[in-house]
């Protein structure tokens, strides 16, 4: 019983400590789009996915963060404690992406990719926009390389 409790409470200490500021020491991948380097930061498991992003008061421009599925689904994002607008790329195992969502900051508003993907990548609203990056185009990088 006090094992069970002990466990119990570690899972929520460590719940609680993620809670209380952003994820920044998760690893890191570059990837390419066309002539532009991105650092990104690596949520691979299914607690560094539901963190995310959430309480970051801002991100370089040309850092965001990959999010990584086991298996290809229809993904939905959320901004919940989100504090920055971002930009959602619905990016298939090829690296192409299917579909763009602008997503508002602390928002329950869901943004879903329009086909099953493995890859979601989250960027500072309007940096696709701005470079004119759409459904359709192809990022690069080692983690579309399986």
């Amino acid at each position: 019983m006090h094992w069970a409790a002990g466990c119990l409470l570690a899972a929520v200490s460590t719940w609680a400590a993620a809670q209380a500021g952003p994820q920044m020491q998760l690893p890191r991948t570059k990837l390419t789009a066309g002539m532009h380097m991105l650092d990104v930061q690596l949520a691979q498991t299914p607690e560094q996915r539901q963190i995310g992003l959430m309480f970051r008061k801002e991100m370089p421009q040309h850092e965001g963060m990959l999010f990584v599925f086991e298996q290809p689904a229809t993904q939905c994002f959320w901004m919940r404690n989100t504090l920055i607008p971002l930009t959602a790329a619905f990016v298939a195992d090829d690296g192409t992406i299917v579909n763009l969502a602008d997503m508002k900051p602390q928002s329950d508003d869901s943004h879903c990719s329009t086909k099953p993907v493995r890859f979601v990548l989250e960027m500072n609203a309007g940096w696709f926009a701005k470079r004119q990056i759409k459904a359709g185009y192809q990022l690069g990088g080692q983690a579309f390389t399986r």
